[in-house]
């Protein structure tokens, strides 16, 4: 029997449905809306979450029916998990799609759901939901060069 976890034996590919959606840590940062400068190709950042992000858990309020509620909302796949320059350079998704290792916060790696908060990771306190705001350029916090740097940063870095 191999003692691996299933995450560094498997392609994303062979998942099945309960180990890929383990593999999401609940950051939220992928429920961020971006914004994308046509003339420069760069992506803005913001800190505006979808209206169905709850902003404690950092999970979707109403996940089966998202693609339907949020026309925009990316299904992420095996296939695009490594070609979205705009997901975060620490999504597990990204990292398993890039040949990388996950993070130690991550809960399959730390055992504790709550560890990608209490590392500052997720949007937690960071974001508004977009509801609550009247112009989203007032909310941009960073840019994303999608030639020089690939890949969401998280909001805040990670406690001392």
């Amino acid at each position: 029997m191999n003692k691996n976890p299933f995450w560094k034996t498997k392609t994303l590919d062979e998942m099945n449905n309960q180990e890929w959606e383990s593999l999401c840590d609940r950051c939220g940062q992928c429920c961020l809306h971006k914004l994308k400068d046509i003339e420069s190709n760069q992506t803005a950042l913001t800190n505006v979450s979808c209206k169905y992000l709850d902003l404690n858990t950092c999970q979707c309020t109403d996940y089966k029916n998202r693609s339907t509620n949020v026309p925009d909302c990316v299904e992420l796949t095996a296939q695009n998990a490594g070609e979205l320059d705009w997901m975060p350079q620490t999504c597990a998704y990204r990292l398993l799609a890039e040949g990388k290792t996950l993070y130690w916060w991550h809960p399959l790696i730390s055992g504790n759901s709550h560890s990608v908060h209490e590392a500052g990771i997720s949007i937690r306190n960071q974001a508004i939901n977009e509801e609550l705001i009247e112009d989203i350029e007032d909310h941009i916090v960073n840019w994303l060069n999608n030639k020089n740097s690939p890949g969401a940063p998280p909001l805040r870095k990670k406690k001392p």
